[in-house]
């Protein structure tokens, strides 16, 4: 589940990991008084005004606006809020902003010259350890710099028995040139934020700028946050962050009748029980000459009524030109599947894309006939390949 900059950083701020003074609004008539209250506790009389949506790259859009003046940032509030932001992570059409943030500004007046740099948290699938990715070069896009300087992308991998161990703190603030107090604020800095990495069941934190300000001080200034939907049942006070409208309403939906649901670009729906079976799923079509329009797994049991949503969910696309139904038959039977999408054909009512239904397993045969018998515009298949090559039919008609 992924968080909102504002929530990820009052999650980070009870580890004691440091972050900017802020204040969330959805009512830009109290953005000044917002201002106000940052100023009084900070001294900072420059202020970040921040759209708050799933979604990086807000500055390119003009979802963040620096203000040197409390009418400023009345004015930059009232321009964000309610505005359509399009940045080049959420395609053409952007995401409403229903949320600002109000930031002490931090580029405030010291001894020293202000850096920003790039940190981050994530799992390393392939040693299945945590591993901390960093670089001197932050406030920029880490694929650019990957790309162009990789020599400036540093890793550390965490031993899960021991955690973050001193010489490894020493070694990122050495990597990022840091020294005196810079240096020693950022030794304090990696182990309260991986422990608040670990202790939230994070699979991401990006900390990016990562802000070495003018008085040495080490602050969390942009907070990307991704929390393992599976381990939310231990937090339901981040459960309790979801904020639906960031997301797919289609996959919103699925998920009330548990189903697994994830929108694609393509042109070839597909409902399948079990993940693995969905992948395979999705590559045959795509080896028969269609596009997947879609990832949905109805779960073990494929009961009518959730093969009936099923449906539903994916007819809601209007690119799908036909559906493929890819059931394997071993806890429940195909018989018992295929009478389901009779009923669920017969209760949605006229279906106007092709169906190519293929079932395999306990009572295949049966099933098959329960198909071919409903007098339904349904085509069923046994083999991948028969149903592989219906798909290609259908489409390229």
């Amino acid at each position: 589940m992924n968080l909102h900059e504002y929530q990820g950083k009052s999650l980070l701020k009870k580890f004691g990991v440091p972050v900017p003074e802020i204040r969330v609004l959805d009512d830009a008539s109290k953005a000044r008084k917002a201002a106000e209250e940052v100023s009084e506790i900070t001294g900072c009389n420059i202020w970040a005004v921040k759209a708050q949506i799933h979604a990086g790259g807000r500055g390119k859009g003009g979802g963040v606006k620096i203000a040197k003046s409390l009418d400023e940032v009345k004015q930059y509030a009232r321009e964000i809020l309610g505005m359509q932001l399009v940045t080049p992570q959420t395609g053409p059409n952007g995401k409403k902003v229903r949320k600002i943030l109000i930031e002490q500004g931090i580029y405030y007046p010291g001894e020293h010259e202000p850096q920003e740099l790039y940190f981050s948290i994530l799992l390393n699938r392939a040693t299945a350890r945590n591993i901390v990715m960093y670089s001197p070069r932050g406030g920029m896009d880490i694929e650019k710099v990957a790309e162009e300087t990789p020599e400036q992308i540093f890793t550390e991998e965490i031993d899960p028995k021991t955690g973050v161990l001193p010489f490894q703190a020493r070694r990122i603030a050495f990597n990022y040139g840091l020294k005196g107090d810079a240096f020693k604020n950022m030794i304090k800095f990696v182990p309260k934020i991986y422990d608040a990495y670990l202790n939230t069941d994070a699979s991401l934190i990006e900390i990016n700028p990562l802000f070495k300000a003018s008085d040495n001080k080490i602050l969390a200034a942009d907070t990307k946050m991704t929390v393992d939907n599976s381990a939310l049942y231990r937090h339901p006070e981040i459960a309790d962050m979801r904020d639906i409208n960031e997301e797919d309403p289609t996959e919103v939906e699925a998920g009330k009748f548990n189903l697994s649901y994830v929108k694609l670009d393509g042109n070839v729906g597909c409902m399948v029980n079990g993940a693995g079976l969905a992948m395979s799923t999705m590559d045959i079509i795509k080896l028969s000459g269609g596009e997947p329009a879609n990832f949905l797994d109805v779960g073990g049991s494929a009961s009518a009524k959730r093969v009936e949503e099923a449906f539903r969910i994916i007819l809601k696309d209007p690119n799908v030109k036909a559906i493929l139904v890819n059931i394997f038959g071993g806890i429940v039977r195909c018989d018992r599947v295929a009478n389901g999408i009779v009923d669920a054909y017969k209760n949605i009512g006229e279906i106007d894309v092709p169906i190519i239904v293929r079932l395999q397993g306990t009572n295949a045969e049966k099933a098959k006939e329960i198909i071919d018998e409903s007098g339904l515009k349904v085509h069923s298949a046994i083999l991948l390949k028969e149903a592989a090559q219906m798909v290609n039919d259908v489409i390229k008609d």
